[in-house]
């Protein structure tokens, strides 16, 4: 396993991250003994960072993920959230997030995590994160019940402002560096390589675009971009490889990237990606997959607040005479 460090927290991480999600039957019911096997084997493979957070199957997977890490909590560096709790359901206040610290806490069988990031900041308003949810985390952090505090979303927009005008450890993006898409590198990148913010890259695989099954019916990516997967999943079975090997071989090769999370709920999966570390790939199905990709590279879709996403020009600021 190689280790990068997440920026200025000096954190050394795995350069495949157990995104635990799954142990939470976020897409499809799970045995808890085999993702506690999942948990074990990442581990034992050396697979040292882990992400949760207590929307994923509201509060299961952090459940499923504090009992496995019994016994094992000081061999990882364990990240979660607060902030987004169900669907629609967010509070993004310092009350809530003081509470949502210590259910975390309680759940994870731990007395501190190591990360704790604001989830999916885009559904907030601007201001709340600048002037109050930011500033409620470093308490947090103070208290010792977190050691570094991170911010995590889809548009780019919003987190590079919020990174912009306040401290903060660790971004965590999603769906914004693989091989449909590399608009990362534009803004958050740099500012992250600038400020020596530790940079998180989620879902490798486009949430499901990028695997021989396809995307599941609820994807939000329009369809000449689920088209140009499916494309890119025959043309890697061709060559003799799995698609998502092949995808996620591309995330890792990101040099700027300190910690590539993965889903896993079996430890197959684990052995699977863990495989991908070992694995070249034919500059010649590169160039093939860099074609099929071009006509639909870097097409996203909206999340959260209309004002906090890419396509809006609007700039995003605090309110006057607030920090």
């Amino acid at each position: 396993m190689e280790y990068r460090t997440l920026g200025k927290t000096g954190l050394s991480v795995s350069l495949i991250g157990f995104g635990a999600s799954p142990l939470g039957d976020e897409f499809r019911k799970t045995d808890p003994a085999e993702g506690a096997r999942a948990v074990h084997s990442a581990i034992d493979q050396g697979i040292n960072f882990f992400d949760v957070s207590p929307y994923y199957g509201r509060t299961l997977a952090e459940e499923r993920l504090g009992a496995a890490l019994n016994g094992r909590r000081d061999k990882v560096i364990l990240a979660t959230k607060c902030g987004r709790y169900d669907k629609s359901t967010f509070d993004f206040s310092a009350q809530r997030l003081y509470r949502s610290i210590d259910e975390s806490l309680a759940r994870l069988r731990t007395d501190y995590v190591d990360l704790l990031q604001l989830h999916d900041i885009e559904f907030a308003d601007y201001a709340q994160i600048v002037e109050e949810a930011v500033p409620a985390l470093r308490v947090i952090q103070r208290s010792g019940k977190a050691r570094f505090i991170g911010i995590t979303g889809l548009p780019l927009k919003i987190l590079h402002a919020v990174a912009s005008a306040v401290d903060v450890d660790s971004i965590l993006s999603y769906c914004r560096y693989n091989f449909l898409i590399t608009d990362l590198d534009k803004d958050v990148t740099p500012l992250c390589r600038q400020r020596n913010i530790g940079l998180i890259n989620a879902s490798p695989l486009h949430m499901g675009v990028l695997t021989n099954h396809g995307a599941p019916d609820w994807h939000p990516a329009p369809e000449a971009v689920k088209d140009a997967g499916r494309r890119v999943a025959e043309t890697c079975s061709r060559y003799g490889v799995d698609v998502s090997s092949v995808a996620l071989r591309f995330c890792l090769n990101h040099p700027d990237v300190a910690s590539t999370l993965v889903g896993m709920a079996d430890p197959a999966h684990v052995l699977k990606n863990i495989a991908t570390l070992d694995l070249e790939v034919e500059p010649a199905l590169l160039a093939e997959i860099a074609a099929i990709v071009a006509p639909v590279k870097d097409i996203t879709w909206s999340s959260g607040e209309a004002v906090n996403n890419d396509a809006d020009p609007t700039p995003l600021a605090p309110h006057p005479g607030k920090a």
